[in-house]
């Protein structure tokens, strides 16, 4: 089951600003992502999934 961006996140207990700074981003850019405005290049869905700590084939991106 794919999870979404949004959900991932705040199953890992984390805010869009605290993602961003860990990817060195815009939160704006974190609000783009979740509200399906832009999608996130591989590597970036690579690096969330880390951070978000769950296997990329389950997130949504």
């Amino acid at each position: 089951m794919k999870i979404s961006l949004k959900a991932a996140r705040v199953n890992a207990d984390l805010t869009q600003q605290e993602v961003a700074d860990k990817l060195g981003i815009s939160k704006h850019t974190i609000v783009n992502w979740e509200s399906g405005r832009t999608k996130p290049k591989k590597f970036i869905l690579i690096a969330l999934a880390n951070i978000y700590d769950i296997n990329i084939d389950n997130l949504k991106g």
